[in-house]
């Protein structure tokens, strides 16, 4: 009944105010499967775009420095996370120690045959692969995915059905887009060790739920309990 009553409270609350990206968002019924994101940055964007944590407002991270950019719309999966389930399972895959995770939202790229005008806006995508990519030690993985009723990739059901070279084109981004040309050796932080199937991209997707759980599970009830000390009423 507590629980009804607060899930009551945010719908009415979302009626007024904007729902955060991250946290405000429902992923949807059919998560892992298919799954609602958030798009922060569309091919074209001169500028890398990621959510403010603090405000869920869409901020300017960086310029991009150099000639690389997105090939396909990116962004993130609300209500998850990459932290103790995701680092173990990416050791797990890898056969490597003290991997930890990237303490980021789990990260989606979106096949669609249409040009998107540009980001903060939400769409359903079809989970099909995925990219397990360490950052400096963290584990930084890419979810591939794509338009849920898209025309032209819409009946792909595993990345190895996709167009290959578009496949390569987005790891040689995420391979590359911190790359300094006054500082090759700097790359070598960015690793993609393996490029994974449907099925262990789903897993993937639970895992970053399941940290997402242990880290920010109680955010409603917190909320609540704040909320009722400024009223001064028992919940």
């Amino acid at each position: 009944m507590a629980n009804d009553k607060l899930h009551d409270i945010w719908n009415k609350f979302g009626k007024r105010y904007k729902a955060h990206p991250w946290h405000g968002i429902n992923v949807g019924e059919g998560a892992p499967e298919v799954v609602r994101c958030y798009i922060e940055v569309v091919p074209g964007d001169q500028m890398k775009y990621e959510i403010c944590k603090e405000s869920g407002y869409l901020m300017i991270d960086r310029p991009n420095k150099f000639s690389n950019t997105i090939p396909v719309p990116y962004g993130l999966i609300p209500k998850t996370y990459s932290a103790e389930a995701m680092a173990e399972f990416c050791m797990q895959q890898t056969g490597r120690t003290g991997i930890v995770g990237d303490e980021d939202p789990l990260d989606i790229c979106v096949l669609m045959d249409r040009a998107l005008p540009h980001g903060d806006l939400l769409l359903d995508a079809v989970v099909v692969g995925g990219f397990r990519m360490i950052d400096g030690g963290e584990a930084d993985d890419k979810i591939v995915a794509v338009l849920k009723g898209d025309h032209t990739y819409g009946d792909i059901k595993d990345i190895k059905d996709c167009p290959q070279k578009l496949i390569k084109r987005i790891k040689h981004y995420f391979l590359t887009y911190k790359e300094d040309p006054d500082n090759p050796e700097s790359t070598k932080e960015v690793e993609i060790t393996h490029t994974y199937g449907r099925e262990e991209a789903l897993e993937v997707v639970r895992r970053s739920q399941q940290d997402y759980e242990t880290h920010y599970g109680s955010l409603n009830e917190d909320l609540a309990k704040t909320l009722a000390e400024a009223l001064n009423v028992t919940v």
